[in-house]
């Protein structure tokens, strides 16, 4: 089973969205704050972020780029589930690194359709590759190192 973590400052938006997930089959939890999501995250990585962009305090976007940048959370699945409409925030979002943008609100049946393809996407992968090994390949860890030519010695 599925876990997804909503990061929304609605909490009614929050519980609506949380009970169509859980209706479908997934296990969900919700959080009101950037920092909350970061606090839960750390305890338990989720398989899927559905993400508002609009916090009191960090933004979604910011919120976005960090984990982007992040060693432990840099291919966490994130859809944007957010009230803004515009397309440059689209862009933004997609640009930050999310995955999908979703607009509030959410008609439940493509929300479901939208976290299942997310996560088919991701089915038979591991939940999380270490960053070093995704960059150097899986098996840099066992690798010998090559020699060094004496000619750049």
């Amino acid at each position: 089973m599925a876990r997804i973590l909503i990061a929304d400052d609605d909490e009614i938006t929050a519980s609506l969205v949380s009970g169509v997930l859980m209706d479908a089959g997934y296990a969900c939890g919700w959080v009101t704050s950037a920092e909350e999501c970061s606090a839960v995250m750390r305890f338990k990585r989720p398989d899927l972020l559905l993400l508002d962009q609009t916090f009191p305090g960090m933004s979604g976007i910011t919120f976005l780029r960090q984990l982007r940048r992040s060693p432990r959370f840099y291919d966490l699945p994130v859809i944007m589930l957010t009230a803004l409409s515009g397309r440059e925030d689209e862009a933004q979002a997609i640009y930050a690194g999310a995955q999908d943008f979703i607009r509030k609100p959410a008609d439940p049946v493509w929300l479901v359709r939208k976290v299942a393809g997310q996560l088919a996407k991701r089915a038979g992968r591991p939940r999380h590759v270490d960053l070093a090994a995704a960059i150097m390949g899986s098996d840099y860890q066992t690798a010998p190192l090559a020699p060094v030519p004496k000619r750049m010695l």
